[in-house]
């Protein structure tokens, strides 16, 4: 496909426009106003909820060395598991519901990698922590991904390059593509615990509700908007195209859901279910408060980030200043607020809790400074029990 026409489809340029409320809101003085200012809106927006004491006991990451995809991505994996304390208590006799990142359509080769080596989840990644989880006793483990496609998970997942034989011959292993029903027979109605910042519940594939432990499994890349594209951000992609899609409203949607970027400013404006009110036109500030509801709705019990190969610049073969990047690690957390923070640190960004202004926000609000204000974990790196190898080891800077 040709690029200049995906770009066009997605419209992806810089957002700086805002709506007059959300100007109202945030004012023109906001980025430069300092932490002060940034807290008093906050306030102003929702009331602070206490971080509980499970997220507070969660919050510890491992970091392992991995340099490829070969038979030392389950070895990396099950080190950063055995620093956690091991899995096995989390995902013994449970359904593991396993969320891949499938960003984009069609799926490209870049920079002479392929996709699982760029922007999207490995399948080998997958294979290790399928096998993994069925070691420590899980009953089921399902892969789902909204994939713009009309064709089973599986043959998506032939797609982008996976072994999918290999992967279902490990035993109770299943698919299912995320976009529609699905095998479901009705949409879930997953409520966003109060007080929320943009939407009261969502409409979901049944998958996200028939599970008892739900695992991120993302890569380790910049996004456009939301700075950072990880264990967090991935679950935008949990919201079916036939609800949330610029083509909503019947079964064989595929679209992407640009509505949900800002009120219709990258896509068709549609009626979104479980919306408190009108989403304002600037999408750093929809974007990341869309991705702290959709956490609070479907919290992720474990986070894996794979930073074995990557991209920086972007999340997509459509972002601009986009290249490839090695930082040669596997992270894994209990908490996706905390195993994000450290995966931004890894990146090189100083501050996991840094405003919107601050590389890598530049285009929006910091997420995981949102969650922390939600109560879904900490990002502070002073809070956050690292393990493995530090991250001053590790560090590789995706921006200069």
């Amino acid at each position: 496909m040709d690029k200049k026409r995906v770009n066009d489809q997605f419209d992806m340029k810089p957002m700086y426009t805002c709506s007059r409320r959300g100007f109202l809101r945030w004012g023109v003085g906001m980025a430069v106003a300092g932490p002060w200012a940034l807290s008093h809106a906050l306030e102003a927006e929702i009331p602070a909820r206490p971080i509980p004491a499970e997220h507070l006991a969660n919050a510890k990451a491992a970091i392992a060395e991995c340099r490829g995809y070969g038979p030392e991505v389950k070895e990396s994996m099950k080190k950063c598991f055995d620093l956690l304390g091991g899995i096995g208590s989390l995902v013994k006799n449970k359904t593991v519901t396993v969320k891949v990142n499938f960003t984009g359509s069609p799926y490209e080769t870049l920079f002479g990698r392929p996709p699982g080596e760029t922007y999207l989840t490995h399948g080998a990644t997958a294979i290790a922590l399928a096998s993994l989880l069925l070691e420590e006793g899980a009953k089921r483990v399902r892969f789902v991904e909204c994939a713009y496609y009309r064709k089973s998970m599986e043959e998506v997942m032939e797609m982008v390059g996976w072994d999918v034989k290999s992967l279902l011959a490990l035993g109770n292993v299943e698919g299912e593509n995320t976009r529609n029903l699905g095998f479901g027979k009705k949409y879930s109605e997953i409520k966003v615990p109060e007080p929320g910042y943009l939407f009261h519940s969502f409409q979901l594939n049944h998958s996200y509700e028939d599970t008892d432990v739900l695992v991120s499994l993302a890569k380790l890349k910049n996004h456009t908007i939301a700075g950072i594209t990880l264990s967090m951000k991935n679950l935008f992609g949990i919201t079916p195209c036939s609800i949330y899609g610029d083509d909503a409203g019947t079964e064989d949607a595929i679209q992407a859901r640009g509505s949900m970027h800002g009120g219709g400013r990258w896509g068709k404006e549609i009626a979104l279910p479980g919306l408190k009110e009108k989403l304002s036109r600037d999408a750093g500030y929809v974007v990341p408060r869309v991705i702290v509801d959709l956490c609070a709705a479907c919290p992720v019990h474990l986070a894996v980030i794979d930073g074995i190969t990557s991209m920086s610049g972007g999340e997509g073969f459509w972002s601009r200043g986009i290249k490839p990047v090695t930082p040669g690690v596997l992270i894994a957390g209990l908490n996706p607020v905390s195993t994000d923070a450290v995966g931004l640190a890894v990146m090189g960004y100083p501050d996991p809790r840094a405003e919107r202004g601050t590389a890598p926000f530049e285009q929006g609000d910091n997420h995981l400074l949102l969650a922390e204000r939600a109560g879904l974990g900490t990002a502070d790196l002073a809070k956050i029990d690292v393990r493995g190898l530090p991250i001053e080891k590790v560090r590789y800077p995706f921006q200069s």
